[in-house]
């Protein structure tokens, strides 16, 4: 088992070394994301999540989390076409995604607001339809998420959920987490997976890359 996982960190580490370096602001924001304990995606899961919205070409993207605005910069980057309306609760980092993405001159392609994204569906829905939904932010409300923003997609719209497999701890046993709260959220989110395979409009797999991407597609 160890020499498993031993080759996995090594596998992974090769994969990442061969991904180019982007963009030097890009960058930047990686190195502040470190320092100030700021989660965006890993390098392999966005790089992954950029081919696929690269070979869909969406128009428009709804992103629920934005976080500092990494994901939706490197989106906005890869997709020169494309339009993006991204949603952030918390307001110190909303400023800084504002930040970042006036830097790169994003601001007319991206637009960020500021606010509970359950609460927020009927301003978004005005934006919309969308391509594509990319799910990135409270983990136990995926479900409440899914349900709420799906209903704006386009007909061949395709929703992308970051964050799946949350460590590799949904798919081991509850009781080896440390607090109730892990195993609350570790519950709800192999509820979220579970239940993403029963709908029956949507066809979904699971992409064990970075944190693990689950892609829905409608049937």
């Amino acid at each position: 088992m160890q020499e498993a996982i031993m080759l996995k960190e090594e596998v992974l580490t090769y994969i990442e070394n061969l991904i180019p370096d982007p963009q030097d602001y890009v960058k930047q924001i990686e190195v502040f994301a470190k320092e100030n304990n700021v989660p965006i995606m890993e390098k392999t899961g966005i790089e992954v999540l950029l081919l696929l919205l690269s070979m869909q070409q969406p128009k428009k993207i709804v992103e629920i989390g934005t976080a500092i605005g990494y994901s939706a910069i490197r989106m906005a980057l890869k997709l020169p076409n494309t339009e993006i309306i991204t949603i952030e609760l918390d307001e110190e980092r909303f400023h800084q995604a504002n930040l970042n993405i006036k830097e790169m001159g994003l601001e007319e392609r991206i637009q960020a607001l500021h606010g509970d994204a359950l609460l927020l569906s009927e301003e978004i829905n005005k934006y919309g339809p969308f391509d594509a939904l990319f799910i990135d932010a409270t983990k136990a409300k995926y479900t409440k998420f899914f349900k709420l923003y799906e209903p704006m997609l386009s007909s061949n719209g395709i929703i992308y959920t970051d964050n799946v497999l949350f460590k590799g701890t949904v798919a081991r046993d509850r009781s080896e987490l440390k607090t109730r709260r892990q195993r609350t959220l570790v519950r709800k989110l192999d509820e979220f997976n579970h239940w993403l395979f029963t709908l029956d409009k949507y066809e979904t797999t699971i992409i064990p890359v970075g944190d693990g991407i689950a892609v829905s597609k409608r049937k």
